[in-house]
């Protein structure tokens, strides 16, 4: 189910701060009750291996985020133990150490089901009893809300896929040109580049300056 253009899930989970702090944290309202965007970011596993490098890669440019009025929170199924646990596990040893994001704990996977990112397949057999394959964990599914609470940008990349953050900056920068400005921001597009207006005239106007 896509959710781009609609309304983030009204659902609060479990999760844990890098102090060992046992939150409760609704996405939707750290969005609209904060009036910022948020970036929610799903990982299938704690102590895995494409995980961590994702952690770390979102906590280097967290001030980045942080600069575009963004908060960045991190997502599994695993408990809140388990990511505490991680937070503690140096880097060297393939922990988390120095991430200081909340990460939520949606052991129940009530959000996760909502989002339709869980790796499980129900299948009956001619008895009629219910089957199941799959991990059971989420894949790498990302999500930026902004400050009405509604989605501009979901993605899903399967399990081995590492995703590439500096993209998500991107995005963020042109959504918000086009909340600032009204304008629409062609492919590549990055901040300081021309944009266009949604007609004609503007893509004409476009690839002129761009050829020139």
């Amino acid at each position: 189910m896509a959710f781009v253009g609609r309304k983030f899930p009204n659902i609060t989970v479990d999760a844990m701060s890098e102090m060992g702090d046992n939150l409760r944290i609704n996405v939707l309202k750290e969005a609209t009750d904060n009036k910022q965007k948020v970036l929610l970011f799903w990982y299938p596993k704690d102590f895995t291996f494409v995980c961590p490098t994702e952690l770390h890669a979102f906590q280097e440019v967290l001030g980045e985020f942080e600069k575009r009025n963004c908060k960045v929170i991190g997502a599994s199924c695993d408990t809140n133990e388990v990511h505490f646990a991680w937070l503690n596990t140096p880097k060297a040893d393939g922990g988390i150490e120095g991430v200081t994001y909340p990460i939520l704990a949606d052991t129940h996977r009530h959000l996760a089901q909502e989002l339709d990112i869980v790796d499980q397949v129900v299948e009956w057999d001619e008895e009629g009893y219910e089957h199941y394959s799959g991990s059971n964990v989420t894949y790498r599914a990302t999500y930026l809300i902004d400050e009405d609470g509604k989605v501009f940008h979901e993605s899903v990349n399967d399990m081995p896929l590492g995703r590439n953050v500096k993209e998500y900056l991107r995005l963020i920068d042109a959504y918000s040109h086009v909340q600032k400005n009204g304008e629409v921001c062609p492919a590549n597009w990055e901040e300081g580049r021309t944009a266009m207006t949604a007609d004609h005239k503007g893509v004409t106007e476009y690839f002129t300056h761009e050829l020139n």
